[in-house]
This record gives C-alpha cells, sequence and structure tokens, in this order.
C-alpha cells in the first residue's frame, strides 16, 4: 500500500470514528462506507481543481491526459468546461452572484482585486473562474499555498473563501463602501 492510500485510509476510519482494533459490526462497516463516499467526492474534487491549476499554469490537455493516462479529447470532456450559474438578484444588488472568469493563475489576482475593490467577494472557484457574491464592502483578495494551519492569516483578520486544491483563496474585508457607490 502507498504512503498515500495509507494515509487516505487512516483518514477514512477517523472520519468514520471506526476503532479497527477491535472486530467491526454492521453499523461500523456502515459508517466506514459513508466515510469513504464522503473521501471520494473530496478526491474527485482535488482532482478538478489540480486539472484547473494546471490548465491555468499552462498545461495542455495532451499533457493532462497523458498524466491520466486517457486522451487529450477525454480529459478535456471530463474536466473542461465552465460552470455556469445564474443571478437571482440584479447584477449589483447585495447578495447578487456573478462568475468572474476566464481567469488562470498569472492574472486572476488582479482581477480578484478589482473585483473587491466593486464590493465582490469569492465564494467558489471553478474552472478558470470565480464565483463572487456582491457585498456592501471592499475586499482583499490573497491566494496561498494549500495549508494545514490558517491560524497566522486568521489572526491577520483572513478568512477562507474557498479551498481549490492546491491554493486557498483567502479575503479580508476592508471595511469600507465599494468603489463607484
Amino acid at each position: 500500500m502507498s504512503d498515500l492510500a495509507d494515509a487516505v485510509g487512516r483518514a477514512v476510519l477517523a472520519a468514520a470514528q471506526v476503532d479497527d482494533s477491535a472486530p467491526l459490526g454492521v453499523d461500523e462497516h456502515l459508517a466506514l462506507i459513508a466515510a469513504s463516499a464522503r473521501a471520494e467526492r473530496e478526491v474527485r474534487e482535488i482532482l478538478q481543481r489540480s486539472v484547473a491549476a494546471a490548465r491555468g499554469g499552462g498545461a495542455s490537455w495532451a499533457l493532462i491526459g497523458a498524466e491520466l493516462g486517457m486522451s487529450r479529447q477525454a480529459a478535456q470532456q471530463r474536466f473542461g468546461g465552465p460552470t455556469e450559474a445564474g443571478a437571482a438578484l440584479g447584477p449589483d444588488a447585495v447578495g447578487a452572484e456573478r462568475w468572474l472568469g476566464p481567469v488562470t493563475a498569472f492574472d486572476e489576482m488582479t482581477e480578484l482585486d478589482a473585483a473587491g475593490r466593486a464590493g465582490w467577494r469569492t465564494v467558489e472557484v471553478g474552472m478558470l473562474s470565480h464565483r463572487m457574491v456582491r457585498t456592501d464592502t471592499q475586499w482583499e483578495p490573497r491566494r496561498i499555498f494549500w495549508r494545514a494551519s490558517l491560524a497566522a492569516e486568521e489572526r491577520g483578520g483572513w478568512q477562507v473563501a474557498c479551498r481549490a486544491f492546491p491554493w486557498i483563496y483567502l479575503v479580508r474585508d476592508r471595511g469600507i463602501p465599494p468603489e463607484g457607490t
């Protein structure tokens, strides 16, 4: 078993709160199934985010497909395409949602900063895009490499906007009204 498989197995056992030192009953097996299903969804999401980051970093669909053991076309069909979302409110209303994109790892911080000054805050990352929510204050964005502890950032007033492996997107409320209002 690989180190990664061992780590995932330990995480699933911990999430299921199963004591593996005793024989398992039906309830424990069902808890393992539920935790394994959650882990599978999380790993699929990490893979999706990794592919998006690779694309944003300049990797071709052919290179990504080769890494995944599939054709360029299969990789693009499985992982490509923008995510669509509709806005329930007017475009400038507090609580309105929109997608910012396409953006890449190279230009997204400039775009997020401009959107943040206008009162838009990242809440989700999609394929080469960010889902934004309109607020009544300006937001400062920050992107950091994935890490376990965010204590230092939280002490600095940062909060997690979303996680998109290998990145964590942070935001900090500037406490001033959006520009142009």
